[in-house]
C-alpha cells in the first residue's frame, strides 16, 4: 500500500467551516467468509478508518463515532456441494431504451438509419433451486461469474404508412343532378414502430352531368342477407305421417314370376344406390329467409309501401342444414420409417404417421374436414435396434505402373513401349461400401457375407480418394565394363593338372558399373586364344644390374646380371621354386666403351605391337632403337655399327586371330525344383496364405551357355577354357499365385431411360475387380457389368368418384312460403341432391378414403333447381353439336326444343330470350413449329454414358473430341398462338446439328540432336544437345517447355576428357649432323632431329595418329636439338634425366635438378662435365600448385527409356594447375588433396501428367418443369489437375442442352363478377368467379390463354398453392346515395421491414385495405372509416424509397416518391423536402440556414447572402453581401428585392410586382473560390489606379516644370 502525505491549509478562524465535516469514515472491502461449517454460520470482517476528504488518514476520534460502520458481519460460507443447490435465475429482457434518451434524457434523433442503438436490462439473482427462494449473490459468484445485466439492442426506426398511387376517377355517381366522383388508393406498407398513420385512401370530387328532366329516384328496394338455414317446425310430425303413408302404400301383392322378381330386385338396388342414404352424408333440407326494405337516398329506411308497386324478390328459399365434418379418433402411430440407430446426431430423423377416418362429411356451410393424416419426426425405439449402415470409400489395388500414359503425341516410344521406365502413372477404382462393424458382424452371422458389395456412391460422403497417382519404374542400370586388358601369357587351363601341350592366352575386363539384376546381365568378361607350350609360371625381368667389364678392366666387353622374379599367369609373384622347371635368364653381354670406342645409347622400350593377333598374312611386330652418342677415334677404338644395327624388330602377339569366349542367354522363368519338393511342402504349411506377397516356394532358373568364336559363331564347348565357364542353373524363389478377386454384384440400378430409345428402360449392376490374377492364378470373370430390361411398372389401382342421378327438386314447404308475394305451391326454386360413391377404374366399389387420397375433387352432391310453373317456358336440354366435315371448314350446330304448353306461349317463341339453336365455327387445329433460343453446347455422340455407380469408376475413357451434336429447342403453337406439346408439330422437341470439338494437339519438338564434342580435350568441359520447335500446341494440347529466342531447348551436361587419351609420340633421334665436319675426328657441334606425332593412346599404347591440335602443344617434345658431338677420348654422358619435381609450396629458394651419368670415361688429361644441373623453382614456370576445380551441376539426367521421375545430376572434378591449365587428375591424387565434394545427387524431373476428368454426370432435372427457358445441365470435375508439362484442364466443366418445351398449365381464377342482387337495386347479394385452365410459356407470371379443362386434369386443384377453392362469396351492393366500404384489396406483395444500407431486418409483412366510396355529397359525413389489416409473411423483399423529379418546365418541376421496384408511392421517402424549387436533392442535404439546392444539385445561399465554403468544398454558412441595384424605367421603389426564386429569363410581365431588374455581385462561386470577374475587376481597378496616379504625377511634374522656367527678362 502506498501512503501519500498531502499538505493541508486550515482555514482561518472567522470563515472556517466545520473541520469535522471534512472527515469521512473509510471502509475496506469485506474479507473472505470464514467459519468451521458450511452455510450461514460464517463471519467476515473489514477494515474501517477515519480519513479526510482529501484522502489522508487521521485519528478515529476525529470522526463521528455514531456513524462508524460495522467492521464485522455474519456471512454464508460457500462449499463445493452448494453448486448443486444454487444457480443464477435470469429474468426476461426489458424493453429496449434509446442510449441517447437514457444517457442524456434527449429525444431520438430526427434522421434514423435502419435503427437506433439502445440498451435493454434484465434482473439476475441467485436462487435456491428447490423453491427458487432468493440467496446471496456471493454464493453463485463463487462458482460462476454473474451473467450480464445489460445488452445492446436495436430500436427500429419509425416506418410511415406507404400508399399506392390513386386510381383514375370513377364516373359520376349520378346521370343527372349533383353527384360524386371517387378515386382510391391502397395501403402498401402499414405504419410501424410509431410511424405516421395512413392518409385518406379516397378522394371525392363533385360532378354535374346535367340537370334532371324528371324527378330523381329517391327510394330503392334493399334486400338483407339470408338468415341461417333452419328446419321447419312441424317437419317431424309431417315426415312421420308421410312415412306411415308410404309404408301402407308399399304393401303390394308379391310377384311370383322369378324373372320378374329379379328385374324388380335389380331396379330396387339401383334406386337404393341412387338415393342419398350413405352414412358419410347427413343431408337435411331446410329453409332460410331474408328481409326486404325500402331505402331513402339519404340512407334512412322508410315504409315498404314507398317502393311499391314493384316485383318483390324471393324472401324464402330451400337450403341444406350445415353439418360439420366428423372424424374418428387418431389411430396409433405407425412404425418409424427409420429402423436403425444413427450414430451421427446431425443425420436426418425418420418419420411416422397416423391417420383418422371420415365419419361424416361436411354439408352446407359446415366446416370442412381437416387433414386425415399427420406425420412427425421419430427415432426407432426398443432394444435390439440395429445401428444404421454407414458407408465408406473402398479402393482396388493400384494397377501396374505405366509410363505410356505420360508420353506425348509425338513420342516415338508410343508404338514400342518395351523397356520404358522412370516416372509413370497407376490407377485404381473407387467404390462405396457399407462400413460399420456391428452391422457387418450381423450380416456375416446372418447369411451371405456381402459386406463388400458396391452400393450407390451417393451414400458415401467426404472426399473421393485419389484414383491415380504417380509411380516409378526403376530404370535398369546398364552393365558397363572396362576396356580389355593385355593378353596374358600362354598358360594351362588348370595349373593343378598340367596336361598336353595346348594352352590358352586370356585377356580380361572388369565390371565398372554393376547392372540391375547382377553381373549375369553383363557381356563376357574373359576372352581366350589357344596357344602352344603353355606355362603356369615364368621368370619376370625386374631390372639389369650395372655392366661390369670382364677381367676387372675399366672398360671393354662385360656382362649384366638380370634381377628376376617368379610370377604366375596373373602376374603375381610366387615362390621361385615353382619356376624351377624353366631356365632362369642368363647374364646379358654388354660393353663399357673405352675412351676411343664408339658410344651407343641404351635401347629404347619396345614399341606397341602393330597387330593384336597373327595369321598367315598378318604378323605383329615390335621395334626398339638406339643411337650413336660418339664416334670412335680411328684405329684402336671400337667401331660404330652400321645403321641397320641401331634398331631391332621382334614378333609379337603371335597367337592366332581365333578368339573364343563363353556366351550366356537370359535366365528362364522360375520353375518348381523337383529336388526341393519337401522344402516347398514345409514352406506352404508354414504360411497358409500370404496373399501373393513374397515368395511361396523354392524354384530354379536355367540359361543357355555356349562357346562362341568371335566373328564366326557357336563352336564346340571344348574350344573355350572350362574354368571361366558361367553357370547354367541357379536357385530362385517362386512367387505365390494370385487369384482374381471381384466384389459381388451391386444391387440393380434404378430404372432410367437410355439415351438411344427414350421408351426402352434399362437397369444395370456392376462388380469391381479388387485384385488382378498373377503367377498363374485364377482368371477374372469376363462379365463385370450386367444389363436387363426394366420390368413393366406396376399399375397403381386408380380411383374415381361416381356420381349418381339427381333426385327430384325439393321446394320449401308451402306453409312457410305461402305468405310470400308471388309464391306458388307446386313450382319455384328448390334444391336437389344426389349420391356419390368411390369406384375403382374397373367399376368395383371402393372405400371412400381411397378416393379422398387418389381421386380428383369430389363432385357436388347438391345443386339449385327450378320446378317450372305453368307460365314458365320449358325446353329440352341442348343436343350435341353436329359433326364437322373437316377441320377449319364450315360450322357446327346444336338444338333444343320447347316442351308441352310452352310451344303455344308467345313469350316462349321469342328466340332472343329462348334460343333454340346455337352455331359455332368448326374447331381449327393448325400447328406451327419454330426454333427457340440458342444452340446448346456441342455434345459428343456416345458421351451420354453414365456410370450407374458414380463412385465405381471416377475416371472414364470417354472420347473428348471429334464429331458431336448440338441441339436447339423447338416450340409448337396452335392457330391461336397458344403453346402446345411439340408432338402436335410432329417434332421430338429438338433441331439437331452436327458439330466438331477440336482435338488437342501437343507441342511438338524435334528429336534430340547428337551430343556435341566435349568443349575441352583435357579436363572438364561441357557438351550440349538441343531440340527445336516443330509445331506449337493448340486446342489445349501439352504446352511447350521454355524455349529460347530461336525456339530451341537445350540440355547441357559436364564432360571430362582424359588428359592422356592423346599423347605426343617422338620417334628416335636421327644421326648427328655435324656442322663443322672434321673428317678425322668426326666430332664437334651438330644437330639431331626426330619426328613427333600426336597419337590416340590405348591400353596397348599409342595406336593411331590424330590431328595435332588434340594434344597439348605445351607438352609437345622437341623435334630437333643441337649439341656437341663428343670427340674421341672426351667424356660421353647419357641423356639428361627428367627434372625432379619442385617441393611445394613453390619458392625461389628451392630448386630442382636433373642428372646424367658417364657412359664413356674421358681420356688422360680430360674430365667429365657436371652430371647434375640445377635451376631455381619459379611459380608457374617450372613449379606449379595444384587444386581441384568442381564444375556446375548438370541438368537432371534420366535414363534413355524414361520420360520423367528420378534422375541424377552430376558434376565433374578437374585438376587445375596454378596457371589455370587443366591437367591429368593423377597430379592432384598424388598430392592427396582433399576431395569433399559429392559428385552425384538425385533429382526429379516433374512428370507431364495430363489433366484427368471424371465422367460426365447424369443430365440434371430440367431447370423448369415447363415453359421455354428449361435447361438440363451435366458436369464433370477435375479428378487430378495437370502437372509439369501435362495437358491442362479444359475450361468447359459444364454442358447444357435445352429441355423439350412443355406448355405450362395452371388453374386460374377469373375476376370476380359484379355483385348481383336479383331483380332489386341494392342489398346483400353474391358475386361469382370461374376456375379455368390456363396455358402459358412460363416467361411472364400471370399471362396465359384459356384452354380445355382436361389439360389441367393431372394438376392439383389449387390456385397459387391455395387448395381452398372459393368460387362465390357474399357481397353488398350499395343502394343509391349510400356511402360504403369497398371490398378488400388484394394482399400486397410480401415486403421486408428493413434498412438496406444498414443491413437491418425486422421481419416481413403484407397488408390489404378497404377504401370508402361515396355517392351523395350530403352523405359524405356519414361514411364509415377506412380500414386496413396486415399479416406476417416470409421471404419479403427489401425496398428502398427515393425522391424522383421531372425535368424543369419553366421555373417548376414535378416531384414524387418512387420505390426501388419502380412503383410510385406516397410515403416512405426520407422526411426532408423533396427536390424542387426549394427542395434538397443535394448530397449532403442543404441544412444550413438561408441555403437551398440548385438545379445542378449544389447548395447555394438565398438572395442577399453569399456562400462561405469549407476546405472540403461543402457549404459552411451563408453571410450577407452588398447589393447593387440597377434601376430601370418605371422603377419608383428603392427597397431591396430578391429575384432568386424566379427564372430571370422570363418576361417581366410574368413576374408580378416587378418593375426593375436587380443583380447581385457574388464574389464566391459554389465551390468556395473567387469568381473570374472578381479578378478582372481587381485588375481593372489596379490599372485605373495606376492611370490616376500617373496622371497626377504628370500633372504635378508639368506644374513644377512651369515654375522652374527662366524669366524672359533674364
Amino acid at each position: 500500500r502506498v501512503l501519500r502525505l498531502r499538505a493541508v491549509q486550515f482555514p482561518v478562524l472567522g470563515d472556517k467551516p466545520n473541520f469535522f465535516s471534512l472527515l469521512r469514515l473509510k471502509r475496506w472491502p469485506w474479507g473472505r467468509c470464514m467459519g468451521s461449517d458450511c452455510g450461514p454460520g460464517g463471519s467476515q470482517s473489514r477494515a474501517v478508518w477515519c480519513a479526510h476528504v482529501d484522502g489522508w488518514t487521521t485519528l478515529h476520534t476525529n470522526c463521528d463515532q455514531s456513524q462508524r460502520p460495522s467492521n464485522q458481519q455474519n456471512c454464508f460460507r460457500v462449499c463445493d456441494w452448494h453448486k448443486d443447490l444454487y444457480d443464477w435465475k435470469l429474468g426476461a429482457w426489458n424493453q429496449c431504451v434509446s442510449v441517447s434518451a437514457r444517457t442524456f434524457g434527449g429525444v431520438r434523433p430526427y434522421l434514423c438509419n435502419g435503427g437506433e442503438e439502445g440498451i435493454q436490462t434484465r434482473e439476475v439473482g441467485c436462487i435456491l433451486k428447490s423453491d427458487e427462494s432468493p440467496g446471496d449473490d456471493n454464493i453463485c459468484e463463487y462458482f460462476e461469474p454473474k451473467p450480464r445485466l445489460e445488452q445492446a439492442c436495436l430500436i427500429p426506426c419509425p416506418h410511415d404508412c406507404v400508399v399506392s398511387e390513386f386510381t383514375p376517377w370513377t364516373s359520376c355517381s349520378k346521370t343527372c343532378g349533383t353527384g360524386l366522383k371517387n378515386r382510391v388508393r391502397s395501403v402498401l406498407v402499414p405504419p410501424l414502430f410509431g410511424g405516421s398513420a395512413c392518409p385518406n385512401l379516397t378522394e371525392f370530387q363533385t360532378c354535374k352531368p346535367g340537370p334532371c328532366k324528371g324527378p330523381e329516384g329517391v327510394y330503392s328496394l334493399r334486400v338483407g342477407p339470408w338468415m341461417p338455414c333452419s328446419l321447419p317446425i312441424s317437419r317431424p310430425v309431417r315426415q312421420a305421417k308421410r312415412r306411415k303413408g308410404k309404408g301402407e302404400a308399399r304393401e303390394r301383392p308379391e310377384v311370383k314370376d322369378p324373372d320378374t322378381r329379379e328385374l324388380i330386385q335389380k331396379k330396387r338396388t339401383r334406386n337404393r344406390l341412387n338415393r342419398q342414404e350413405s352414412p358419410f352424408w347427413d343431408i337435411q333440407l331446410g329453409y332460410q329467409s331474408r328481409t326486404v326494405s325500402c331505402a331513402h337516398r339519404n340512407g334512412s329506411t322508410v315504409g315498404l309501401s314507398r317502393c311499391l308497386p314493384r316485383d318483390l324478390p324471393l324472401t324464402v328459399q330451400s337450403c341444406i342444414l350445415a353439418k360439420d365434418c366428423k372424424l374418428s379418433e387418431w389411430a396409433d402411430w405407425g412404425p418409424c420409417s427409420k429402423a436403425c440407430l444413427d450414430p451421427d446426431p446431425e443425420s436426418p430423423r425418420g418419420q411416422r404417421s397416423r391417420t383418422r377416418r371420415v365419419h361424416q362429411f361436411s354439408v352446407g356451410e359446415g366446416e370442412d374436414c381437416p387433414p386425415l393424416e399427420e406425420t412427425e419426426p421419430c427415432d426407432p425405439q426398443g432394444d435390439g435396434v440395429l445401428p444404421c449402415a454407414t458407408y465408406t470409400w473402398r479402393t482396388t489395388e493400384w494397377s501396374n505402373c505405366r509410363v505410356d500414359s505420360l508420353l506425348s503425341q509425338q513420342d516415338r516410344r508410343r508404338s514400342n513401349q518395351t523397356g520404358l521406365c522412370g516416372g509413370g502413372l497407376q490407377n485404381r477404382e473407387v467404390y462405396c461400401v457399407q462400413a460399420n462393424a456391428e452391422l457387418l458382424t450381423y450380416l456375416n452371422n446372418l447369411k451371405d457375407k456381402d459386406a463388400s458389395r458396391p452400393v450407390d456412391s451417393k451414400l458415401c460422403g467426404g472426399p473421393i480418394p485419389n484414383t491415380s497417382q504417380l509411380c516409378h519404374i526403376p530404370c535398369p542400370i546398364e552393365c558397363e565394363v572396362s576396356p580389355w586388358g593385355a593378353w596374358g601369357p600362354c598358360t594351362y587351363e588348370n595349373c593343378d593338372v598340367q596336361e598336353g601341350k595346348k594352352g590358352f592366352k586370356l585377356r580380361k575386363r572388369e565390371i565398372s558399373n554393376e547392372p540391375t539384376g547382377g553381373p549375369g546381365n553383363c557381356p563376357h568378361l574373359v576372352e581366350a586364344v589357344p596357344c602352344d607350350e603353355p606355362s603356369c609360371w615364368a621368370w619376370r625381368l625386374v631390372r639389369l644390374d650395372e655392366c661390369i667389364p670382364d677381367g676387372e678392366l675399366p672398360c671393354g666387353p662385360g656382362t649384366q646380371i638380370p634381377q628376376v622374379q617368379c610370377v604366375n599367369s596373373t602376374g603375381d609373384m610366387v615362390d621361385k621354386e615353382l619356376c624351377g622347371g624353366a631356365p632362369a635368364p642368363e647374364p646379358i653381354a654388354c660393353d663399357v666403351p673405352c675412351p676411343k670406342d664408339c658410344v651407343l645409347s641404351d635401347w629404347t622400350s619396345w614399341s606397341s605391337c602393330s597387330q593384336t593377333c597373327s595369321s598367315k598374312t598378318i604378323e605383329g611386330k615390335q621395334l626398339r632403337t638406339r643411337s650413336v652418342l660418339a664416334y670412335n677415334a680411328g684405329e684402336g677404338g671400337g667401331m660404330c655399327p652400321n645403321s641397320s644395327s641401331l634398331q631391332e624388330v621382334r614378333n609379337c602377339n603371335e597367337h592366332a586371330c581365333t578368339v573364343y569366349h563363353w556366351q550366356t542367354g537370359p535366365w528362364g522363368p522360375c520353375t518348381e525344383d523337383p529336388s526341393a519338393s519337401a522344402l516347398n511342402t514345409t514352406t506352404a504349411a508354414a504360411g497358409p496364405n500370404t496373399n501373393g506377397q513374397g515368395p511361396c516356394s523354392q524354384g530354379m532358373q536355367t540359361r543357355k551357355v555356349i562357346c562362341v568364336r568371335v566373328n564366326v559363331g557357336q563352336v564346340p564347348p571344348k574350344k573355350c577354357p572350362e574354368s571361366p565357364r558361367p553357370g547354367t542353373v541357379r536357385p530362385c524363389r517362386m512367387p505365390c499365385k494370385k487369384d482374381c478377386i471381384v466384389t459381388p454384384f451391386s444391387d440393380w440400378s434404378q430404372c432410367s431411360p437410355t439415351s438411344g430409345n427414350i421408351q426402352k428402360k434399362k437397369q444395370s449392376r456392376k462388380r469391381v475387380i479388387l485384385q488382378l490374377p498373377a503367377n498363374g492364378g485364377q482368371d477374372c470373370p469376363e462379365v463385370l457389368e450386367e444389363e436387363k430390361d426394366c420390368e413393366a411398372p406396376k399399375v397403381c389401382p386408380g380411383y374415381r368418384w361416381k356420381s349418381h342421378k339427381w333426385r327430384r327438386c325439393q321446394l320449401v314447404p308451402w306453409y312457410i312460403r305461402e305468405d310470400s308475394p308471388g309464391a306458388r305451391e307446386t313450382c319455384g326454386p328448390g334444391l336437389q341432391t344426389r349420391a356419390v360413391s368411390c369406384r375403382q377404374l374397373d367399376g368395383v366399389q371402393a372405400d371412400i378414403g381411397e378416393c379422398l387420397k387418389f381421386a380428383n375433387t369430389m363432385p357436388p352432391i347438391t345443386q339449385r333447381c327450378q320446378l317450372p310453373c305453368q307460365d314458365d317456358c320449358q325446353l329440352t336440354n341442348w343436343s350435341k353439336f353436329s359433326s364437322c366435315t373437316a377441320d377449319c371448314v364450315g360450322v357446327r350446330t346444336r338444338k333444343r326444343l320447347l316442351v308441352g304448353r310452352s310451344k303455344k306461349k308467345d313469350k316462349c317463341k321469342n328466340t332472343q330470350m329462348y334460343p333454340l339453336s346455337e352455331t359455332q365455327y368448326c374447331p381449327c387445329d393448325k400447328y406451327n413449329a419454330q426454333p427457340l433460343g440458342n444452340w446448346s453446347d456441342c455434345i459428343l455422340a456416345g458421351g451420354d454414358r453414365v456410370e450407374s455407380l458414380p463412385g465405381t469408376k471416377v475416371q472414364g475413357n470417354i472420347k473428348e473430341c471429334g464429331q458431336g451434336y448440338r441441339y436447339q429447342a423447338m416450340v409448337c403453337y396452335d392457330q391461336d398462338s397458344r403453346l402446345v406439346e411439340t408432338s402436335r408439330c410432329n417434332s421430338h422437341g429438338y433441331i439437331e446439328e452436327a458439330c466438331i470439338i477440336p482435338c488437342p494437339s501437343d507441342c511438338k519438338l524435334s528429336e534430340w540432336s547428337n551430343w556435341s564434342r566435349c568443349s575441352k580435350s583435357c579436363g572438364s568441359g561441357v557438351k550440349v544437345r538441343s531440340k527445336w520447335l516443330r509445331e506449337k500446341p493448340y486446342n489445349g494440347g501439352r504446352p511447350c517447355p521454355k524455349l529460347d529466342h530461336i525456339n530451341q531447348v537445350y540440355e547441357v551436361v559436364p564432360c571430362i576428357s582424359d588428359c592422356s587419351q592423346y599423347v605426343w609420340v617422338a620417334e628416335p633421334w636421327s644421326v648427328w649432323k655435324v656442322s663443322n665436319l672434321d673428317l678425322k675426328e668426326n666430332c664437334g657441334e651438330g644437330v639431331q632431329t626426330r619426328k613427333v606425332r600426336c597419337m590416340l593412346n590405348t591400353i596397348d599404347g599409342p595406336s593411331e595418329s590424330v590431328e595435332d591440335y588434340l594434344c597439348d602443344p605445351e607438352d609437345m617434345p622437341l623435334g630437333t636439338r643441337g649439341s656437341r658431338l663428343p670427340c674421341p677420348e672426351d667424356c660421353v654422358l647419357s641423356d639428361w634425366s627428367s627434372w625432379n619435381r619442385c617441393s611445394l609450396p613453390c619458392s625461389y629458394n628451392n630448386s630442382r635438378k636433373r642428372t646424367a651419368y658417364a657412359i664413356r670415361s674421358p681420356g688422360a688429361g680430360r674430365q667429365c662435365p657436371d652430371t647434375t644441373e640445377k635451376e631455381p623453382c619459379s611459380l608457374n614456370l617450372n613449379c606449379f600448385h595444384y587444386f581441384y576445380n568442381i564444375t556446375d551441376w548438370s541438368t537432371c539426367q534420366l535414363s534413355a527409356n524414361a520420360v520423367c521421375g528420378n534422375g541424377i545430376k552430376t558434376r565433374m572434378l578437374d585438376c587445375v594447375r596454378s596457371d589455370s591449365k587443366s591437367i591429368d587428375l593423377k597430379f592432384c591424387k598424388e598430392l592427396s588433396l582433399e576431395r569433399k565434394w559429392q559428385m552425384n545427387i538425385s533429382c526429379v524431373v516433374e512428370c507431364p501428367v495430363n489433366c484427368q476428368l471424371s465422367d460426365w454426370s447424369a443430365w440434371s432435372e430440367c431447370s423448369h418443369t415447363c415453359g421455354l427457358d428449361g435447361r438440363m445441365w451435366r458436369s464433370r470435375v477435375v479428378v487430378q489437375g495437370s502437372q509439369g508439362d501435362g495437358r491442362p484442364c479444359p475450361s468447359q466443366l459444364e454442358q447444357w442442352k435445352p429441355c423439350p418445351v412443355r406448355p405450362c398449365y395452371r388453374w386460374q381464377y377469373s375476376p370476380w363478377s359484379e355483385c348481383r342482387v336479383e331483380e332489386v337495386v341494392c342489398g346483400a347479394g353474391l358475386r361469382y368467379r370461374n376456375l379455368s385452365c390456363v396455358v402459358s410459356d412460363g416467361s411472364r407470371e400471370g399471362e396465359g390463354s384459356m384452354v380445355e379443362e382436361e389439360l389441367c386434369g393431372g394438376l392439383e386443384m389449387a390456385v397459387n398453392r391455395d387448395k381452398l377453392i372459393i368460387l362465390k362469396e357474399t357481397c353488398v351492393l350499395p343502394c343509391p346515395g349510400e356511402c360504403y366500404l369497398m371490398e378488400w384489396s388484394d394482399w400486397s406483395p410480401c415486403l421486408s421491414v428493413c434498412a438496406k444500407g444498414a443491413g437491418v431486418d425486422f421481419g416481413s409483412v403484407q397488408v390489404r385495405s378497404r377504401a370508402v366510396v361515396a355517392q351523395e355529397p350530403e352523405n359524405v359525413q356519414l361514411c364509415p372509416d377506412q380500414d386496413w389489416e396486415s399479416r406476417p409473411c416470409i421471404d419479403g423483399e427489401c425496398f428502398e424509397y427515393k425522391w424522383m423529379s421531372s425535368t424543369w418546365s419553366g421555373s417548376s418541376r414535378v416531384t414524387w416518391c418512387q420505390r426501388s421496384d419502380g412503383l410510385n408511392v406516397t410515403g416512405g421517402c426520407p422526411p426532408i423536402n423533396p427536390p424542387g424549387d426549394d427542395n434538397n436533392s443535394c448530397d449532403p442535404p442543404c441544412q444550413m440556414p438561408l441555403s437551398f439546392c440548385t438545379e445542378a444539385g449544389v447548395c447555394m445561399c438565398e438572395e442577399g447572402y453569399t456562400e462561405v465554403m469549407s476546405s472540403s468544398g461543402q457549404l459552411n454558412h451563408c453571410t450577407p453581401i452588398p447589393i447593387l441595384e440597377i434601376p430601370t424605367a418605371g422603377d419608383k421603389k428603392t427597397d431591396v428585392k430578391t429575384s432568386r426564386a424566379i427564372n430571370p429569363t422570363l418576361p417581366a410581365t410574368i413576374q408580378p410586382g416587378r418593375t426593375g431588374r436587380t443583380w447581385y455581385l457574388q464574389p464566391f462561386g459554389p465551390d468556395g473560390k473567387l469568381k473570374m470577374w472578381v479578378y478582372g475587376v481587381a485588375a481593372g481597378a489596379l490599372v485605373l489606379l495606376m492611370f490616376i496616379v500617373s496622371m497626377i504625377y504628370l500633372a504635378w511634374k508639368s506644374s513644377d516644370f512651369r515654375m522652374t522656367l527662366p524669366s524672359p527678362n533674364h
